[in-house]
């Protein structure tokens, strides 16, 4: 073969070579180009530089037309090319020869709100000819990418990833509200997600975090945001766990509306959680509260003997009507759309607790009435959101009780005072557990040894 078309041949096929791998071939050594990265094949991305458009700290470098059918006009200020350029995002890729070559250009950064440059080194390439060749395959290909919307500083290739935070926060907010109105979130939960999220704002706004798009939304963001609740707001495990699962969810929104794509939740480990500071009410302390509430507050006694006899939880109990008695069958219905699991289910009601209520006159009310409304009498609107707790936690500094004697207290009271009188199962079902392992872990191991033990006499 002739030897100029060898060469030639050589050339063409190092070209084609390369064009395969734009990125691998022709991105600036580490040590040029510290920020670079691997752009994608399609989609946006950004590299950050300190040099200005135009200046060329090598004087022996010279700007060379662009190959791609862009002729070279006549110069422009630097002020001129920045202002056009920040309107379109971008400037036109060139070719820069000398002691060093290399194509460069400036793009827009949403981060630092400014242009900043992208530079690929052509240096590892040996012949002249060989570069000038390459340079005009970066050239056009980069030239049709910025002019599709590329864009070298952006992480991710999701059309929603630059969605501002402030507008993703609007929306969730009003997709939770929405949810919680057709009743697919419950009102507590609902309250939970967006008391959680305003400690997010809080976080951002306290801590000067520097998050304004969404996909800065990531592993980094979620670890320092945890760690803030637990270093700076003190917070138990517990309720650091319960902000992961919140994230977690989150997340998954997130990915299913595009605005970023993995949930970065994912890897963030539990922490190890303590157990529950909180106690069962031994008999005493229940004939306490029941002389005390019988002085105090009647309506109040009524919630804590549905939550002790029921095994009711606390947001179910608040959302009970008077039509869900049955004083025939002595039983109660929690509705599904009421129930934790979404099912409906019924217990039994303790003849002691439906005495209560027609001493109150709770049945001389209609049957779509709230039982526990305003002031905890029946009423069309139910009670307020931690209404009970509230109220326990006033008994409780009047009685000098521990903290782990708490609201829900009763139900473990309940279960351990029903398992022991008609046996774990019967326990389990009032309960509405799943599985006797639920109801087990309601039933702590007692610091002294039963006299029933003490006194057993066996067969052997």
């Amino acid at each position: 073969m002739h030897p100029q078309k060898e060469k030639h041949r050589g050339v063409e096929q190092l070209v084609a070579r390369q064009a395969h791998n734009l990125e691998v071939a022709c991105s600036s050594p580490a040590s040029a180009t510290k920020n670079d990265e691997k752009a994608p094949d399609d989609g946006a991305f950004f590299f950050a530089s300190g040099l200005e458009l135009g200046h060329n700290p090598d004087k022996n470098v010279e700007s060379v037309g662009e190959p791609s059918g862009f002729s070279q006009q006549k110069k422009m200020p630097l002020s001129e090319i920045f202002s056009t350029a920040e309107l379109v995002g971008y400037t036109l890729p060139q070719l820069h020869v000398g002691k060093s070559w290399y194509v460069d250009f400036f793009a827009w950064d949403p981060i630092s709100e400014r242009m900043k440059r992208k530079k690929y080194m052509l240096d590892r390439i040996k012949k002249a000819g060989d570069r000038r060749a390459m340079a005009a395959i970066l050239i056009t290909r980069i030239t049709h990418r910025l002019m599709h919307g590329w864009n070298p500083f952006v992480v991710d290739d999701s059309t929603r990833h630059l969605t501002e935070l402030s507008e993703v926060i609007g929306k969730y907010r009003d997709y939770v509200s929405a949810m919680e109105a057709k009743g697919t979130l419950k009102q507590k939960t609902a309250y939970d997600y967006l008391s959680r999220l305003g400690t997010l704002e809080t976080y951002i706004e306290e801590c000067h975090v520097p998050i304004r798009f969404i996909y800065q939304f990531d592993r980094s963001f979620a670890v320092d945001f945890l760690d803030y609740l637990i270093l700076d707001k003190d917070v138990s495990s517990t309720t650091r766990n319960n902000y992961r699962t919140w994230l977690s969810t989150l997340g998954t929104w997130l990915v299913e509306r595009r605005y970023i794509s993995k949930n970065p939740i994912e890897d963030i480990h539990m922490l190890r959680e303590k157990e529950k500071k909180r106690d069962a009410l031994p008999a005493a302390a229940l004939a306490r509260m029941r002389e005390y509430l019988n002085k105090n507050n009647r309506h109040f006694l009524l919630a804590c003997m549905m939550e002790y006899y029921t095994l009711i939880r606390p947001d179910e109990l608040r959302h009970l009507k008077i039509g869900n008695i049955s004083i025939e069958r002595k039983e109660v219905t929690v509705p599904a759309d009421v129930s934790k699991n979404h099912k409906e289910r019924q217990v039994g009601i303790s003849s002691k607790v439906l005495s209560l209520m027609a001493e109150l006159g709770t049945f001389d009310s209609p049957s779509h009435y709230y039982i526990f409304g305003d002031g905890l009498k029946p009423g069309p609107k139910m009670t307020y959101l931690n209404s009970f707790r509230v109220k326990w936690e006033k008994m409780r500094k009047d009685l000098r009780w521990p903290d782990s004697y708490q609201f829900y207290s009763l139900k473990d009271s309940g279960i351990r005072d029903l398992a022991n009188a008609q046996g774990v199962v019967v326990a389990r079902d009032q309960a509405g557990h799943s599985d006797v392992a639920v109801t087990n872990r309601y039933l702590k191991k007692g610091a002294a040894v039963p006299d029933s033990v003490k006194e057993f006499s066996g067969s052997l």
